[in-house]
């Protein structure tokens, strides 16, 4: 049964990597807005970690070093701490000659206000702790704001992706890192791969090494098993136009203005 989450999507996606982590700084609501606005993005793909009082915030690191004025482990701190951070800190778009976001008051958000930001907007999720339990925190999220039909979640580890599981089985989840890597591989070497109900999505990197994993002949498959492949990171404007001719089903981008300008380009493309 295709999952709600899929129904009427047609490839190729404009999905926003983190907002679109090479433009703003990622996973703010600054980066979300420029990609819904300024780049008609049709999904937003984000990552979640739990604060220390239970608050589902947006950021990829469980540490607060990279993005922020902060130092240390995120989950250390509460909601009201973290608040007091600057999460467009550390962004600089020219190798850290400058740093335009600094003290503009660009804070880590809650995955409640991104989903109020932004009704109606598919979302792609990953949610990052391991710890037990945690998937609970986020399903109460979801539910309050009436927006399991509206995201895909998953994890990279098998463990955590079979809890998000167990916790939301009628929502759409993507492989994890495993499940993933023997479903590829089965492909690829010819084989009929794992039979899994479970996850409908597959979040793929385009290359493995120097290895192009995604080809016509590979969606050809995904699509005859009933799996949906979104590819990531893609910022090379060759690439993007590639995947489009080959009907992927979307792209994850740190650049969604030049894939914005490539789909408007191309013919039947999203």
């Amino acid at each position: 049964m295709i999952p709600k989450f899929l129904q009427g999507l047609q490839p190729t996606l404009h999905i926003s990597h983190r907002g679109g982590a090479l433009l703003a700084p990622e996973n703010t609501l600054h980066a979300f807005r420029m990609a819904v606005e300024r780049c008609r993005t049709q999904m937003l793909e984000l990552d979640v970690h739990l604060t220390r009082d239970g608050e589902v915030v947006v950021a990829h690191d469980h540490t607060l070093d990279r993005c922020t004025n902060g130092t240390g482990p995120l989950a250390a701190l509460t909601l009201a701490e973290l608040r007091r951070l600057d999460a467009g800190f550390r962004f600089t778009p020219d190798a850290g000659r400058t740093f335009p976001f600094r003290n503009q008051g660009i804070p880590i958000p809650t995955l409640r206000e991104v989903l109020r930001a932004f009704p109606g907007m598919r979302i792609n999720l990953e949610m990052k702790p391991e710890t037990p339990g945690t998937e609970d925190v986020l399903y109460q999220v979801l539910r309050e704001e009436s927006a399991l039909d509206r995201v895909c979640l998953g994890s990279e580890h098998d463990a955590v992706a079979e809890r998000l599981v167990a916790r939301m089985p009628g929502a759409c989840h993507f492989y994890p890192r495993e499940a993933l890597t023997a479903y590829v591989l089965s492909v690829r070497s010819g084989e009929q791969p794992p039979d899994e109900p479970r996850y409908t999505v597959i979040d793929m990197p385009l290359y493995f090494g120097e290895v192009r994993l995604v080809d016509e002949a590979f969606l050809r498959t995904t699509a005859r098993h009933g799996k949906w492949v979104n590819v990531w990171t893609v910022d090379d404007p060759e690439e993007m136009r590639r995947l489009v001719s080959e009907g992927v089903g979307g792209i994850m981008t740190d650049r969604p203005d030049l894939l914005r300008q490539i789909l408007d380009a191309t013919p039947h493309a999203q």
